[in-house]
């Protein structure tokens, strides 16, 4: 490494937020970034350790080079560092913002120190090449004659589409929204992922590619799947794990009672500029606003009430408080699963854990008005009530945000009669499904999980879409040949 003692001699820096009571006025991103200088420094703080577990399957799924552009950083050879990225990495824009850098819990630093800022280094990387123009569309010099098919524009699919098109391949992209981008568009708030400037920026550019995206097209239900066996030579389903868990306790059929993603969803929506009709609106704005669920997809929910003016915002989650520190179930180099506030949740939100709901309670209107909830106490057989516990939240708006339990059932999967395993996700052998010359990857695959993760599985579905088309090995996972790096 570039600077051999550098973890002993700097402290970790991260990067800075706008204060709340500003970001809260708008749904910009607002994240702060360290200086070239600033982060030049950060980067002198990786180790030049014996075995690097943060490009291992402790850390990183998609097995990012990180010493290395770590390095390179520290030189001052930002270009090499983000070939260095983009050659693990088909978009660090997207982790170098939201994923949860398993990587940094894997630092051999992070043992007994502050672990390496990494995933800061990566968006510095990444930012800084699209500044420089070194990022430009990479056309195929050749193409392969076959056309392929994906069904889903989130971030397993783009992954794939990615792969298969700089392979040779004449790649279209279904996606039954509106707009491109699945998850990455819809779930994920702009405050933390900003649409137009990172998410569609990158969609530009893979048009340019040659990629083709065709939209409002839902396939398996408006559009027959058997309409693309005739016309492609392999499909990829990326469908996501989009099926939300329900809460199917009394009273559920009280109006202003919806799925997180519904929500989430919509804000995004509004916020590129489409209308909905009124009666339609999901709005907390001078409501009690009741959030189930304490993962990020129920903080995300936070973020957006804050904004759009919610009177109160109570987040709830069945599950124990996580510790503060690591504790012997998540010994280095797991992923330390530790209590921290996520920035909405800093915004302004009450937390309560060991919370079980047992009925909603309804107006006379049909509203919901509250939950009937009770304190409970886990044990080794799961949990009880707490006697005496019972406590009603008052609430206007209630918010599901329960994680999900897989991809939807009808459609292509009903239509194929794939084969799924026990819950419901897509069983395939090396990415290809039951029904010869139809693969999948993704969370419609593997179920939900992180977006490093999905991209990770588009890059290696790409591999045996690859291999199946060609009736040979796959070249993708080779950098002995141009369409793999960026030239």
């Amino acid at each position: 490494m570039g600077k051999i003692t550098g973890f002993k001699e700097y402290k970790r820096k991260n990067f800075a937020y706008e204060p709340v009571k500003e970001r809260i006025k708008h749904y910009n991103e607002f994240i702060i970034p360290l200086n070239e200088e600033e982060i030049t420094i950060q980067s002198a703080r990786c180790m030049d350790c014996g075995v690097p577990f943060c490009h291992s399957n402790y850390g990183c799924p998609i097995a990012n080079i990180i010493p290395r552009f770590n390095d390179l950083v520290y030189r001052g050879k930002w270009e090499s560092a983000f070939r260095t990225l983009m050659s693990t990495n088909n978009f660090p824009e997207f982790t170098g913002r939201i994923c949860p850098a398993p990587c940094e819990g894997a630092c051999v630093l992070g043992i007994n120190e502050d672990p390496v800022t990494i995933k800061n280094i990566e968006y510095s990387i990444i930012e800084k090449a699209y500044k420089k123009g070194w990022i430009k569309p990479l056309i195929p010099k050749k193409r392969s004659g076959k056309k392929v098919a994906i069904v889903g524009s989130g971030p397993a699919g783009l992954s794939v589409a990615h792969q298969l098109n700089k392979a040779g391949h004449k790649v279209s992209v279904y996606e039954r929204d509106k707009r491109v981008g699945g998850l990455l568009r819809y779930g994920i708030p702009n405050f933390k992922l900003d649409k137009k400037k990172v998410v569609q920026r990158r969609i530009d550019i893979m048009k340019e590619e040659g990629i083709e995206f065709i939209t409002n097209a839902h396939v398996g239900v408006d559009l027959p799947i058997s309409t693309l066996q005739e016309k492609y030579d392999a499909i990829i389903l990326c469908g996501g794990a989009t099926l939300p868990r329900d809460l199917p306790i009394p009273n559920r059929d009280a109006k202003n009672i919806h799925f997180a993603m519904e929500f989430l969803s919509q804000c995004n929506s509004i916020i590129e500029g489409e209308n909905f009709d009124k009666k339609d609106l999901i709005i907390a704005k001078d409501k009690d606003v009741v959030v189930i669920g304490g993962g990020d997809t129920g903080s995300d929910c936070v973020g957006n009430s804050v904004r759009q003016g919610a009177k109160s915002i109570t987040q709830i989650e069945l599950m124990p408080k996580a510790p503060l520190k690591r504790d012997d179930t998540m010994p280095w180099p797991l992923y330390p699963r530790i209590f921290k506030l996520s920035t909405s949740q800093e915004e302004g939100c009450n937390m309560d854990f060991n919370v079980l709901s047992k009925s909603f309670i309804k107006d006379d209107q049909g509203n919901v008005s509250g939950i009937n909830c009770v304190k409970i106490k886990w044990n080794k057989n799961g949990f009880e009530e707490i006697k005496g516990s019972e406590f009603v939240l008052k609430a206007n708006l209630v918010l599901l945000a329960m994680g999900f339990l897989g991809p939807e059932q009808n459609g292509v999967i009903k239509e194929l009669n794939l084969k799924t395993d026990q819950r419901g996700n897509v069983q395939t052998t090396n990415f290809q499904t039951s029904t010869k010359g139809v693969f999948a990857a993704g969370d419609m695959r593997r179920g939900q999980s992180l977006v490093v993760w999905a991209i990770n599985e588009g890059r290696e579905c790409a591999r045996a879409v690859d291999s199946y088309l060609r009736d040979a090995p796959s070249r993708l996972n080779s950098k002995n040949h141009s369409f793999y790096e960026y030239s």
